[in-house]
């Protein structure tokens, strides 16, 4: 008997979402955390549609402000805040051509442009409201692993109490130099080191009305001076120096007042410093540990929200993962997709960040034959491969606009409008809990009724036109891609596992499918 499930090191953002991910799908966990709270720097600010989706399944979607659809985080060149414009750093935007006509909604939900140190509170609380252990000011020794779960070897930093905690299985949220990643010596590859960022953060209200020139990020440029200014949007800035020796934090206040061109009044929070670098681990797991968020990838903040959001991804596709073994719904070979799915991914998203102007600058060979990607194919239209997809084609780009897909498996479920009972809902919502096959052919129902008789698979049968109605302006058929008699089987974690175009015809061959996506218990299986 452990402890519990599953044991998570780092009780940071990733972590904190980790936690509430799989305490909402009823798997008890503990959180090992050695700090007493968040960090004084906000750190990430930026989320995605896509995070934003997650946080609606569990509940908190209302407690987290969203930007104005309209909104568009936009850089400028000056010699301070308060002088001209020069010019407009732009973000690079992908090589596909651009849509033509109206642009129709990708999600239903808004991105949110809110401060990490208040986003952790939010996911500390629901995490705990669920029923995730939550050990603050305690900090991991030492693990270890055998074939039938994980020890970890804690210290209570204000008591100084050893104590051990056991678990099938255990995330490492650890940071960019994760002791468990080290301890499991799985090597990583990419830019490497490119230079360390001193930063100095700062509360200056008298500065915020410079933002209504439409800029949020500052690139500083004077003769012997050279920074990068932006703001958290709640009158707090963060000033960034690239390289140079750090100092502390008062010493900073000549630099403000030279970025600034003013004397605005300003009081200092605190100062740091980090690593401007680029590494993914070449595996994500080992045996029963797992590696998400900075531990698997080391990236730089980015416009697209290639950091923070990319670790929150990780965990939302493990939490179910996860589940589905600890529940006994399918073997733990289920787990090795994980890394399948999401290591390509994180070192798609490595290329696309220092292939673009705002990091390429940085390299020594800059990598001209990436192809890139626009912002809506990175966060909504990224292509997962595994064995729990069926046939993803290798001939598919690694990501697309979601306007490009229709369905295919490996990629997101599309964004509908529906009405579900009388609310206007997403089709996105249908896909959180279990597998859904979604369907207009009602004779679908049928083989999944008969295939379940014999095989309590966990799949919910959603057929369009009878439990839900589509209020969209693009039909089901064409948004998923399988035209009147096919239907789509849809992961918990909403991406498509597989699709057909066509109505049922080998019932035996479609019930070996699924149960080879699902990685089904054999031991569970009849016949």
């Amino acid at each position: 008997m452990h402890d519990t499930k599953v044991i998570i090191i780092g009780g940071s953002l990733v972590g904190l979402s980790a936690a509430a991910f799989l305490a909402w799908r009823n798997i008890d966990v503990i959180v090992i955390e050695k700090h007493a709270g968040s960090a004084l720097h906000p750190r990430a600010t930026g989320f995605t549609e896509h995070t934003m989706e997650f946080y609606s399944a569990i509940g908190i979607q209302s407690l987290i402000p969203r930007v104005d659809p309209d909104f568009r985080l936009r850089r400028a060149k000056v010699d301070s805040l308060v002088g001209a414009v020069r010019d407009e750093t732009r973000w690079t935007p992908s090589n596909s051509s651009p849509a033509v006509g109206p642009k129709r909604p990708l999600s239903a939900m808004g991105a949110a442009a809110f401060a990490q140190d208040k986003l952790e509170p939010i996911l500390r609380q629901r995490a705990l409201e669920l029923g995730a252990q939550l050990r603050l000011s305690t900090e991991m020794i030492r693990f270890e692993q055998n074939p039938d779960g994980v020890t970890v070897t804690v210290r209570d930093r204000q008591t100084d109490r050893i104590s051990t905690v056991s678990a099938d299985y255990l995330i490492a949220c650890d940071g960019a130099d994760s002791p468990v990643r080290e301890a499991l010596n799985i090597a990583r590859e990419g830019v490497g080191h490119l230079m360390n960022i001193r930063s100095v953060l700062f509360h200056c209200p008298a500065a915020d009305p410079y933002l209504e020139r439409g800029f949020q990020q500052f690139e500083i440029e004077q003769d012997g001076f050279k920074a990068f200014l932006t703001t958290y949007g709640d009158s707090r800035w963060v000033l960034m120096f690239y390289g140079g020796a750090a100092k502390p934090a008062e010493a900073y206040a000549p630099d403000i007042r030279r970025a600034l061109g003013a004397d605005l009044p300003f009081d200092i929070i605190t100062s740091g410093a980090w690593e401007m670098a680029g590494r993914i681990a070449t595996t994500y797991s080992q045996g029963r540990v797992f590696l998400a968020g900075d531990a698997a990838h080391q990236l730089p903040p980015t416009r697209g929200g290639f950091g923070a959001n990319t670790g929150i991804d990780d965990v939302w596709n493990l939490a179910w993962k996860l589940q589905f073994v600890l529940d006994g719904l399918s073997n733990p070979s289920l787990l090795d997709t994980y890394s399948q799915e999401r290591q390509p991914i994180g070192w798609l998203r490595h290329q696309q960040t220092f292939a673009r102007p705002d990091y390429a600058q940085y390299l020594d060979t800059p990598l001209s034959s990436v192809t890139l990607y626009g912002d809506d194919a990175m966060e909504l239209g990224q292509l997962h491969r595994s064995f729990a997809v069926d046939t993803a084609d290798g001939d598919l780009p690694d990501a697309a606009s979601p306007s490009d897909w229709a369905g295919q498996p490996g990629v997101r479920a599309p964004h509908l409008w529906i009405d579900l009972g009388g609310e206007k809902i997403s089709t996105v919502e249908l896909f959180t809990r279990r597998y859904a096959l979604i369907t207009e052919n009602v004779e679908w129902e049928r083989v999944i009724r008969a295939l379940c008789a014999k095989t309590p698979l966990p799949i919910d049968v959603v057929v369009v036109g009878r439990d839900v109605v589509v209020a969209d302006d693009i039909s089901f058929a064409e948004a998923f891609g399988t035209g009147l008699a096919g239907a789509s089987l849809v992961r918990p974690d909403g991406i498509v596992a597989w699709r057909s175009d066509a109505g049922p015809t080998d019932e035996a061959a479609f019930g070996r499918t699924v149960r080879r996506l699902m990685a089904f218990e054999p031991d569970n299986v009849a016949g």
